[in-house]
């Protein structure tokens, strides 16, 4: 004669069911923290192991390359689809503004995610600071866009633009932009310093006549305008080369002059204030400008980015 399971046999047969899902669930959650962990750190070990083994320099371009596809183009992700979206809202195409943002604020929190995992050699401080700094940026933009997104869809497209323009957190998560891209810059002068000791530098932190500007290599150059864009506060589409190429622009085909511009600051306000540069503006002028001009293998200086 078969005995039907009680109320109680079935609850505890339910109740073994899910604490066995759960076991599992965290068993492989521990594992796959496990293995993200230990390969950031063996590809930190693999960096030491093959600085030492090559001799590199502390800004190998090795390190340039590795840090442009880990660190530098997934924030460049974000960076671009920031712009797109802003875009959206400034020209009224979207009436969902509250999704954008969710959209933007997932983003955000999908790339701090991506870099949390990454690290830089200890024997490269700027890239390193330059992957905290990225960190920083995308931690502020992902707490920001959560906080705004409630009231977007109650505010005017434009006038949310403005706003968010004005955010305390939002400012900030730009300037720990512009500080890691002035890292990663200063990083590649380093680079050329490592193969030409006698490359002419010069101090970024003060005026540059136009007259000075001109001889300079475009490693330098582009220094100098991410230096100038962090002391701006231009949170920019276009890169630091982008603007470079513009600036020679002005003065090879003796604008520049003509306008009685006479130092780097000066074209820059110009520049920005007439919106005259463009992301791309460095490839399509590159070879006409550029044509013997030695660059790290970095793909921003070959393909538009």
């Amino acid at each position: 004669m078969n005995k039907r399971l009680s109320r109680y046999d079935y609850l505890f047969a339910l109740t073994f069911i899910f604490m066995l899902v759960l076991a599992l669930g965290t068993f492989f959650f521990g594992l796959r923290m496990g293995q993200e962990r230990a390969t950031a750190k063996y590809e930190e070990l693999l960096f030491k192991k093959t600085e030492v083994q090559n001799g590199y320099s502390a800004y190998h371009q090795q390190y340039l390359v590795s840090y442009y596809h880990t660190i530098y183009q997934p924030y460049r992700e974000f960076h671009m689809k920031w712009f797109e979206k802003m875009n959206e809202l400034e020209t009224n195409r979207s009436s969902d503004a509250s999704a954008i943002l969710k959209d933007l604020g997932l983003l955000a929190k999908e790339k701090y995610s991506e870099l949390s995992n990454k690290s830089m050699p200890d024997s490269s401080p700027l890239l390193q600071e330059g992957l905290q700094n990225y960190l920083k940026s995308l931690k502020l933009f992902s707490e920001a866009l959560g906080n705004i997104q409630g009231k977007a869809n109650s505010t005017p497209s434009y006038d949310l633009v403005a706003e968010m323009n004005k955010d305390a957190y939002l400012v900030e998560a730009k300037k720990f932009s512009l500080s890691a891209q002035k890292d990663y810059y200063d990083s590649i002068i380093k680079w050329n310093l490592a193969d030409n000791p006698q490359l002419k530098q010069v101090d970024v932190s003060k005026p540059l006549s136009l007259k000075d500007w001109t001889p300079l290599s475009l490693s330098m150059k582009n220094e100098y305008i991410s230096n100038a864009l962090l002391n701006g506060k231009l949170f920019k589409l276009y890169t630091p080369q982008d603007l470079s190429s513009r600036i020679d622009e002005m003065v090879s085909s003796g604008q520049s002059s003509k306008l009685n511009l006479a130092d780097v600051q000066q074209v820059i306000d110009l520049l920005n204030a007439t919106d005259a540069v463009r992301s791309g503006d460095f490839i399509r002028n590159k070879n006409r400008l550029y044509p013997n001009e030695i660059l790290p293998q970095l793909p921003f200086f070959f393909t538009q980015n």
